[in-house]
């Protein structure tokens, strides 16, 4: 008998009934990498006594954000004495399936040297998403560690990228997410290069890198430095790459180190770049909107467009626009309807233009953002670190809030959505609401 994928198998049933609208969410920001769902019938408003399918006590906290894909759902954990875990929970009622060991961590927290990275307070080593193909899932820890697991538990193969390339450096702990492209795993390291650093003897140079891997095996398929001009901490970035199509192949969007560039995926080749980003390490990763890709230079720094292709270097000519005000620090801008939705840390909610960065409006919002926003049904789902979610119309020319909704927990992480449903991750539990 012909044996049918996973992905194929999906398509298939998402012709019929129930499955109508339903995607998976394989991945850190969705389907497309950009926080756009593209099913219908996310839920409007809930609390925790309405709305609430079920609410999961999860054994350890972290900040990655669930990939779902139908019954299974995937989340990363820290304990308290450094054990790193994979847990896979039903999608339907929240219980756990398994967990597995995956290794173990130590999260410094003041470090005395640049050569050692230390980890906010606000996350740990569970800071990297997983991602699933929908037959294996694929993990990455903060110490290194990159593994991956069929749905049933097995461990498939596992390596480690600080054994392969050299101890982090970055200055607040590594956080980025890896990418699936075709049967490639893909996944970026900036990161302090050492340049100038203080030492006896004076630490060796810390290279930064994209590296792919080749999905079944883990063997190693390219591996492109990414040395920038930036220096110390501006060379740090916990941005996740984003692919878009072009009629020379697709091209992988990296952001970090004071500068944007592209990448061929399946060789790791640089088609091009735009340096002079200068700004902070950078937290917020790029979205791609039409031809051009959205970026903001980092610590709060401008919201560039950037005009996509080309070769080599390329010049301010390539950059549409620039915003300056209130720009965040943290939340990636979501893009739906032709607008552009970013929210600052401090709760400053704007709506731009997409083609032009003509601001159309400004409001405050409550609470401080770390979550980056998800685009739903017309809808801007803005959650806020203590657990409120304010919901906007993406639709209206005006600030229009169509719902405040709160749980009672700290919510750092991203939301996810799959099957009309949307799953909030706080620290001590994992929600799951819907419409019924």
């Amino acid at each position: 008998m012909t044996r049918i994928s996973p992905l194929v198998l999906f398509v298939l049933l998402s012709s019929f009934g129930s499955f109508a609208n339903a995607e998976p969410w394989p991945q850190w920001r969705g389907p497309g990498g950009d926080g756009v769902v593209r099913e219908t019938g996310l839920p409007l408003t809930w609390s925790e006594t309405s709305h609430i399918a079920w609410k999961s006590e999860l054994p350890a906290w972290g900040t990655s954000t669930p990939a779902v894909w139908n019954e299974a759902l995937f989340l990363t954990v820290q304990h308290d004495d450094g054990k790193l875990q994979l847990l896979r929970l039903n999608s339907s009622d929240g219980k756990i399936v398994w967990t597995r060991d995956v290794g173990a961590a130590e999260t410094v927290r003041e470090a005395a040297k640049r050569s050692v990275q230390k980890f906010h307070r606000l996350h740990n080593a569970a800071s990297p998403s997983p991602v699933t193909d929908g037959e294996t899932v694929y993990v990455h820890f903060g110490n290194g560690d990159l593994a991956a697991f069929d749905f049933a538990g097995k461990e498939l193969w596992k390596r480690n990228l600080q054994d392969d390339y050299g101890p982090y450096s970055i200055w607040w702990g590594h956080a980025n997410s890896p990418v699936l492209h075709g049967e490639l795993l893909i996944s970026v390291c900036m990161q302090d290069s050492l340049v100038g650093a203080a030492g006896d003897p004076p630490p060796k140079q810390a290279l930064s890198y994209v590296v792919a891997h080749d999905k079944r095996t883990g063997a190693v398929r390219w591996y492109t430095p990414r040395m920038t001009v930036a220096e110390a901490e501006q060379c740090d970035s916990y941005t996740t790459p984003i692919f878009h199509p072009t009629p020379a192949g697709p091209e992988m969007i990296v952001m970090g180190g004071n500068q944007i560039d592209a990448y061929d995926p399946l060789s790791g080749k640089q088609r091009w770049y735009l340096d002079g980003l200068t700004g902070g390490r950078t937290i917020t990763g790029p979205v791609i909107a039409g031809d051009m890709a959205y970026a903001t230079r980092g610590q709060k720094k401008d919201l560039v467009a950037v005009k996509l292709g080309g070769n080599g270097k390329l010049e301010e000519a390539s950059v549409a626009f620039r915003h300056t005000e209130a720009t965040p620090d943290t939340c990636c801008p979501v893009i739906v309807n032709g607008r552009i939705f970013i929210v600052a840390d401090q709760g400053i909610a704007q709506c731009l233009n997409a083609a032009t960065g003509a601001l159309l409006w400004k409001e405050r919002i409550p609470g401080d953002y770390k979550a980056s926003p998800i685009a739903a049904d017309g809808r801007v789902y803005f959650l806020n670190t203590a657990g409120l979610c304010t919901v906007i119309d993406a639709k209206a020319d005006a600030f229009t809030k169509l719902a405040e909704n709160q749980l009672e927990d700290e919510t750092l992480a991203s939301p996810a959505a799959s099957d009309g449903k949307l799953y909030v991750r706080g620290k001590k539990h994992l929600y799951c609401i819907t419409t019924k």
